[in-house]
């Protein structure tokens, strides 16, 4: 009698439908892992992990609505079981440092082969860290102390909540604040305070500001930027 395969469940988010499609045909080759659904937005991702458990999650960072870092923020605080793997084009200390820092246990340059990715994604399952060779190599390099996990997006010594940054997000996306209301299902009058807040905490006293520094801190991206995240 055969032994039962345990499949790992996975759940992709990424806001690009090529990418999804190329890492569901380059997963469903694997006999162990089984992509039980894909996300188009940070905010989607949340959903259906809160709905479905995945043990992985491959995340992408750049998405509207909801970013890949508040995303995963959001997913470790409330369902920890799930394990997220950063997917991304970009490779930049601050962006490996923030997503460790917030708790994902791996982190891969879309560059990666897909005999990589599928190594990572077991490795995550069992809360082991796996990173690519290139971040592994510049970990290494920087010796540095593990971070806190304290859950607050930090940038310039400014310490935002989790309600500021996803409406710093959407302001810098164009959204008005009626807009900001219905996606978060908050009043607007409480988008005005927020709005307020993060005026007064960054200093910054226009939506010009408030979108640059989001995309400093990469909350977003530039739109002069790739589009692939």
């Amino acid at each position: 009698m055969k032994k039962a395969v345990h499949n790992i469940t996975v759940l992709l988010a990424d806001d690009h439908t090529v990418v999804r499609e190329g890492l569901r045909m380059v997963l469903e080759a694997e006999k162990d892992i089984r992509v039980i659904a894909e996300a188009r937005s940070g905010r989607e991702a949340v959903g259906l992990v809160r709905k479905l458990r995945p043990d992985v999650v491959v995340m992408d960072i750049a998405m509207p609505l909801l970013n890949g870092f508040e995303a995963t923020r959001q997913i470790i605080k409330f369902f920890p079981a799930t394990k997220i793997l950063i997917l991304s084009a970009h490779s930049d200390d601050e962006y490996i440092d923030q997503i460790v820092a917030l708790g994902a246990t791996g982190y891969l340059i879309k560059q990666s082969s897909a005999q990589v990715l599928s190594k990572a994604i077991r490795e995550v399952k069992k809360g082991r860290f796996f990173f690519s060779a290139e971040i592994e190599k510049r970990l290494e390099a920087k010796n540095r102390k593990s971070p806190g996990r304290d859950g607050v997006l930090k940038k310039k010594n400014v310490r935002l909540s989790s309600r500021e940054a996803e409406v710093l997000q959407l302001i810098a996306e164009g959204k008005a604040n009626k807009e900001i209301a219905s996606e978060l299902e908050i009043s607007i009058k409480t988008v005005e305070k927020h709005r307020q807040h993060l005026m007064e905490k960054l200093n910054i006293h226009d939506t010009a500001g408030l979108t640059r520094y989001a995309v400093s801190a990469g909350i977003i991206e530039n739109s002069s930027q790739s589009t692939i995240g």
